[in-house]
This record gives C-alpha cells, structure tokens and sequence, in this order.
C-alpha cells in the first residue's frame, strides 16, 4: 500500500505519474477540434457501468487509457473557442501549476496547524482583494467553494446582524434578474417563503431603485424587516451591473445590510479599464468574488468578503479538538473560525500563482479582452436581420434569438431555437446556453475565452441559423 502514497519513497513515482497525466491532458487538448464529440449519456454510461471498481488495473498508463474512453475524450473543453456556454473559463497555466502543488502537499486550510503558510497567502490574498474593492481597513472574508456558498454565508451574517428571532418578519430584496441562490439561500436559513422580493428591472434588466425605495418603504409599513438588500455585479443571465451607488444610499438610508454579488464582475477589480464599473461597491457590507469566473481560475476559487471582520462571528463555533477557544486568546489563526466549511482545499494558491507571475493588470487585461469581444459580438448581431439581441452586454454575456424569415409564431420561434440549441450541443460543433426572457426562449453566448474571435461567433450564429431552417424545413414536412 505504501508504494501508492505520496512520500519520500515515492518521489520518483509521483513525478512519472504527474507527467504521463500531464502529456496525456495536453496531447489530448492539442488534438481537440471541438468543444464537445457530441456523445449522448446512452452512449456513455455504458462504458463507465461496465467498470469494476473492485478489479485496480494497478497500472497508471492502463488507467489513463481507460480514462481517455471514459471522460478525456468526451470531455467539454472550456478552452475551445466555440465553448460559449455557461460561465466557464479557460485556466491560466500559473493556476493549473497551483493546483498540482496544492493537490500534492494536501493542505487544509481550516486551522493553522495543518496549513501554516497557506493560511497567511490566503489571509493575503483576502486583504488584497477587500483593498481592490474598497471595504475599508477592518474588512475580512474567507475563500468559499462558489458564488452560492458566499451568497450564503453573506445572508446568513445579514440575518444574524438583523437581530430578531421573528424569522416570518425577514425578507431580502433583489432584483428579477439576480442568481437564484439567493431564493435557495433564503430557504436554507430558514426563512418563509415570501422572504425575496423580486425588485423589478429596467430594459437594460438592473434593478430599478425606484422600486426597491417603494418596497423598502413597504417593508416599514407591513412592520416586515429587509434583512438585506443584494445587488448584482454582473447577471448570470445579462451580465448587467445594478446601479451599486444609488442601491447603497437607500440602504445607508434605511438602515439596510448591503451585500453585493460579483461573482461574474469580480474581473473588473483588474481591468484597466472598467474598473469605474463597480463603483460603488465600497459601500457593501459584503461582497461576493468567484475567481474561477473571471479571474480565469480553475474550480473552485472564491470568496465571501466583509465590510466589518466581527460579523464573521456568527460562523464560528469552537471545538476543542481543533480551534478551542483559547486559541483566539493565543492569536493563532485558524480560517475555520470564519468559514462554513471545516476541512477547506488551499485554493488561494492558485490566484496566488496566477499574481505572482502574470500580475493583476495579465488578468484584467484578459477580462478586457472578453468583455470587448461582446461589445463587437452585440453590434453584429445588431445588424444581423436573422437576429434579436435584447440587450447591450456591460460585461461578456450576449442573450438573443433566431428569428426566421415568415415566422411569427412565438412558440414556432421558441421550438426553432430550442431546437438549434440541442441540435448544436448533439454535434459537438459548438456549445451554447439558453435562457428565457419574458417566458420565451432565448440563446446565450457567454464570453470567458480571450482566444474566442468575432469569426468564430459569425461560424456559431451560422450555424444555429442553419440549425433553425433545417427544423423549421422539416416541421413543415411532418405538417403536410
């Protein structure tokens, strides 16, 4: 057994192992024509219940064989530039390296005794990020696993900072358009089911202040308590930024907990140009990052940050075996005392990395990079008679439809593109997202790849063009 761990005995083994994994992932990225083979989970799932997992190859080339028939080969690979689907990015090889270290030493973050130096990078790094956004000098947060975990945690302080036990009373506002952990958040901590008020949006889908004034007003009236109001920088769906600065005075106002939810326009803390698009949010009482968003980290890499570092007293709970009380007495720092998670992966390394060698404006330039194809993306699309785009993207999300010539049908127009969709997806050519708005269906590129260029969007929209005549071709054979 001991010839399978990681340890002085093994150092040879483990670097011919890391190697051959390495070449394998990289022949097989170098040879990939496509984002996606188009293998259907009929085709695949046969081939992983056929394995015994009580029969080891005991062998890592044989492994790595079955690996490539078993995920390599079938793999979605964000790096294709005709992977425009979901808010997935492309790795920087400074985090990948990250990610083989961390993976290797096995640190885990939540006390100082098993981390050590990985705690203070990670406190680094969190203090970092907090200047970037301008929470102040007693700001703090801890990483997180993602936005819905940050989304979470930053409800939860909210409610504890509200300081009524009458749960039925809190409600959180935030606007139509905003992640839907915050509703799943809002359920997990216990509040009823009215508890999220929806604020509706304006054309360009960012909340309208003159409604969230009008149901914080409401609020005060129905004797209920907004617990907190949370802002979006950066829509799943649109990519659209809330108006941060008028959204924090009617909370300085009414005496409001302020989160603001930048999972997706986190990279705008590095642009060197649109840095202005977050202001604002020096104002928030938290703030949520996900790195392996825009920052182009691998999964997962991200963080819930604080205005004020006792309110992440309300995640502390001591154990004597691992962060006893006196240990706060002793000035020992242990992440667990800030954290929802306890046995936590060192995953700041990997932004640590990424820093370290290509710097904060490396990165922001590639964000720059996304955000500039969407604008480019958005006035062809424009232009284009086959199409409808709703709405001018502030960051990298493009959402539009097909809308075939003599089609005016919404259902027919709603299949048509659903159709494309699936149809796209099963050939493997390209990989979109979809959407509704307004109860219909809509397509959605969202942009994270740098190497993406404007001709492979022409090749894309092509393509669900042709996508679209051909169902519409043969729905016309079946109705005659």
């Amino acid at each position: 057994m001991r010839s399978h761990l990681l340890n002085d005995l093994t150092a040879e083994q483990y670097c011919r192992s890391v190697k051959e994994g390495v070449e394998r992932v990289a022949a097989r990225i170098a040879a990939t024509d496509r984002p996606f083979t188009g293998i259907t989970v009929d085709e695949l799932a046969p081939r992983i219940d056929r394995i015994d997992l009580d029969r080891p190859l005991g062998d890592t080339t044989a492994a790595l064989d079955e690996l490539e028939e078993v995920y390599l080969r079938d793999a979605v690979y964000f790096h294709h530039p005709r992977y425009v689907a979901h808010l997935n990015c492309p790795v920087v090889i400074p985090a990948v390296l990250g990610e083989a270290v961390l993976s290797a030493v096995n640190s885990s973050l939540d006390t100082w005794d098993q981390s050590a130096g990985g705690t203070l990078i990670e406190r680094k790094l969190i203090d970092w990020t907090t200047a970037r956004t301008g929470l102040g000098p007693a700001a703090d947060g801890v990483f997180t696993s993602g936005g819905t975990q940050s989304n979470l945690q930053a409800l939860l302080l909210a409610r504890e900072e509200a300081k009524t036990d009458d749960l039925a009373r809190l409600r959180i506002l935030t606007s139509g358009a905003s992640h839907f952990s915050v509703r799943k958040a809002a359920k997990l901590l216990g509040l009823g089911p009215d508890a999220v008020i929806s604020v509706p949006v304006d054309p360009d889908k960012r909340m309208r202040t003159v409604c969230l004034a009008r149901e914080l007003e409401r609020c005060r009236r129905d004797a209920l308590v907004p617990m907190a109001v949370v802002a979006t920088a950066g829509t799943t769906d649109f990519g659209s930024i809330d108006p941060l600065p008028e959204i924090a005075e009617l909370c300085a106002q009414h005496g409001v907990w302020l989160h603001v939810d930048a999972a997706y326009g986190c990279g705008l803390l590095v642009s060197p140009t649109r840095r202005h698009l977050l202001d604002g949010i020096e104002h928030a009482d938290s703030v949520t990052v996900d790195y392996h968003k825009s920052f182009f980290q691998p999964v997962s890499s991200s963080a819930v940050l604080v205005r004020d570092a006792s309110t992440l007293r309300h995640a502390t709970y001591h154990a004597d075996y691992l962060n006893p009380r006196r240990a706060v007495l002793e000035r020992i720092p242990n992440q667990v005392d800030k954290s929802l998670q306890t046995t936590r992966r060192f995953d700041a390394l990997k932004l640590w990395m990424t820093l370290r060698v290509m710097g904060a404006d490396g990165i922001g330039r590639l964000f720059d990079e996304v955000c500039d194809l969407a604008a480019e993306g958005f006035r062809m699309l424009a232009a284009d008679p086959r199409f409808e785009v709703v709405v001018e993207p502030a960051l990298s999300t493009l959402v539009f439809r097909c809308i075939p010539a003599g089609v005016t049908d919404p259902a027919e127009i709603d299949r048509a593109n659903l159709h494309a969709r699936k149809a796209l997806f099963a050939s493997g050519d390209a990989v979109i997202a979809g959407t509704t708005v307004d109860d219909r269906h809509y397509l959605k590129f969202t942009l994270l790849n740098p190497e993406t260029t404007l001709d492979d969007l022409a090749v894309v929209l092509d393509l669900i063009a042709d996508h679209v005549e051909q169902y519409l071709g043969e729905s016309l054979d079946r109705a005659s």
